[in-house]
């Protein structure tokens, strides 16, 4: 099954709506840290209101300690610097979609190291969705394509 990722996530409140989002699709979320914010468990629960105790959430300390662990999983980055929308690209059932941080993405050298990346095309000069907006859209191809 797809799963998803948040690279350190600068906003609690779309962490919590992430694992809403997962919660109510059955996904696996993981939490790449450091988290842009301190990890308050009070306030995570608040932000995912009763759906925390229906996802599965895995956190990871590094982006190395994720990477090693998930090393058959093929990794689909989603970012406004891509070239293939998300709807012509072809998702695979052990895919981990990863969104990168609100505030800057992924750094470069993970940018580099990802060969999967998709795009939702905007029109006008709108620069990007909410991360989570785009990622339920991007999620929902993705397990149109692969159930």
């Amino acid at each position: 099954m797809i799963h998803i990722a948040l690279f350190q996530p600068d906003i609690p409140q779309n962490v919590g709506a992430a694992i809403r989002l997962c919660a109510c699709l059955g996904i696996t979320l993981h939490i790449i840290e450091p988290c842009g914010f301190p990890w308050d468990a009070k306030k995570i629960r608040q932000s995912g209101m009763d759906y925390l105790q229906e996802a599965h959430i895995i956190r990871h300390d590094s982006w190395q300690a994720f990477q090693k662990e998930y090393k058959e999983w093929r990794f689909v980055l989603m970012t406004t610097k891509a070239s293939i929308p998300y709807t012509d690209f072809q998702f695979l059932e052990n895919d981990i979609l990863i969104a990168g941080r609100e505030s800057a993405g992924v750094p470069e050298e993970i940018h580099q190291t990802i060969e999967s990346r998709v795009i939702i095309p905007m029109s006008g000069k709108a620069r990007s969705l909410n991360i989570i907006n785009a990622t339920s859209m991007i999620v929902g191809e993705a397990i149109r394509q692969t159930t």
